[in-house]
């Protein structure tokens, strides 16, 4: 690669030369950003100095008082311009090369535990990372920071909520919205706010991600009542139904508690990271047909992600165009199999005691009455207790019992809290 300067449809530019073929070039400009051009529109140019590619190996591990612990994602990964290639980079001198505010607030250790897209992790990937998260604390860290695509972050740390018990330090999961090309990402604040937040006085599992669309402040969220509500702004990830714990600015080393939170103790951490890989998450929807229930037999565990308070076709008065499903739903709870409902509108809780459906569907047998998790974390949790216990009214006993508060007894509505 070279550095070059040209002149493109009147207008001068600068920036690195990173590929071209006989038509076209692609230059990486001084802004951050990443043009194609065609050769021939090119007037003017000028080009630099060689720079290296550098190697990708891997480096050594280092040692420090945070672990920071690679997953996969965007921000755990730098764009090879050479090759077009992908690369996680997880070594201490990368991370120090490229956020050099970090030496000022921890020292650090970084490993890459694997590096995939997260819409592909599964409960064999959450049991490998509550494995190597409890492997850090055993050995001393301070704290663990885990680098994560944001799609499914909030399944990831939902599933280290329940297979970290006792905790007696922060354990922290961070992504990046856009990449690091951009002049717009947000991995900087993310990772730096993330490693400030694992020095402080909490031992919860959570998410620290922007709090706004500005670089000043992230938002500590308990992993389990996190969602990513945003499929591209910086302020994507909510806490659901209480507010965030905390609000981070580590560049004013300000930590500020808006929650009541775990804090760190002298408690020895449990580690608890089976997870059932034989569970459904179903989303109910108007005109569902039987088949579909029917079809949800060979799982171990259900989640029914409800209408409105909970609810699913059930006909009560007998519409001669309705269908209802709670024959079938009935069927699949007199088999075995544990049903958990939860609300697919996300923020609120299940209340089957209003309507004759949702009393149809209590007499089936199906679970989570007054209950307010997330779909997401009613699924999760049913992978992890289906990991632990197969005896149903145990299963039932800590569905519906708080274990790293998941539930409350009554919603905030502070913690409602739609985009302005």
């Amino acid at each position: 690669m070279k550095r070059i300067k040209a002149t493109w449809k009147g207008v001068g530019i600068e920036g690195i030369l990173v590929s071209e073929t006989k038509d076209s070039k692609t230059i990486k400009l001084n802004s951050g950003y990443n043009i194609g051009v065609k050769g021939k529109e090119l007037k003017d140019v000028e080009l630099g100095e060689e720079i290296a590619i550098e190697d990708k190996a891997a480096e050594e591990e280092g040692d420090g008082e945070i672990s920071i612990l690679g997953c996969g994602g965007t921000i755990s990964s730098e764009v090879d311009y050479g090759t077009g290639a992908v690369f996680p980079r997880m070594s201490p001198s990368f991370l120090k090369k490229s956020f050099p505010e970090i030496e000022s607030i921890s020292t650090i250790r970084a490993k890459t535990i694997f590096n995939i897209f997260s819409e592909d992790m599964n409960a064999g990937h959450w049991g490998m990372m509550a494995e190597s998260a409890f492997e850090e604390l055993k050995d001393g860290k301070k704290g663990v920071v885990l680098l994560h695509g944001t799609d499914t972050m909030h399944y990831s740390a939902a599933a280290m909520s329940f297979a970290l018990e006792g905790l007696n330090a922060p354990v922290i999961f961070t992504g990046a919205q856009r990449s690091s090309d951009r002049p717009s990402s947000d991995n900087k604040l993310n990772l730096l706010s993330s490693v400030f937040s694992a020095t402080q006085d909490i031992a919860e599992v959570g998410i620290v991600m922007h709090s706004g669309i500005n670089d000043d402040t992230a938002y500590y969220i308990r992993g389990n009542r996190a969602r990513k509500m945003h499929s591209s702004r910086r302020d994507a990830f909510r806490s659901i139904n209480i507010p965030p714990l905390a609000k981070a600015d580590y560049k004013k080393g300000s930590f500020e508690q808006l929650y009541e939170y775990r804090k760190r103790g002298n408690s020895k951490p449990k580690l608890m990271n089976k997870f059932s890989a034989n569970v459904a998450l179903v989303y109910v929807y108007p005109g569902m047909r039987k088949e579909m229930i029917r079809g949800l037999g060979t799982f171990d565990g259900i989640v029914l992600a409800g209408t409105g308070l909970g609810h699913l076709p059930t006909n009560p008065h007998n519409d001669p165009l309705a269908i209802s499903v709670i024959k079938e739903v009935k069927e699949l709870c007199d088999s075995g199999i544990p049903v958990f409902m939860a609300s697919q509108t996300i923020y609120g809780r299940i209340n089957l005691d209003i309507y004759s459906a949702g009393r149809l569907i209590q007499e089936a047998g199906v679970m989570g009455n007054g209950l307010d998790m997330t779909p997401e974390t009613a699924y999760i949790k049913l992978c992890w207790v289906l990991g632990q216990e197969k005896n149903a009214k145990k299963v039932r006993e800590i569905m519906e019992k708080d274990i790293a508060g998941e539930l409350s007894g009554r919603s905030s509505m502070a913690g409602y809290s739609p985009f302005q």
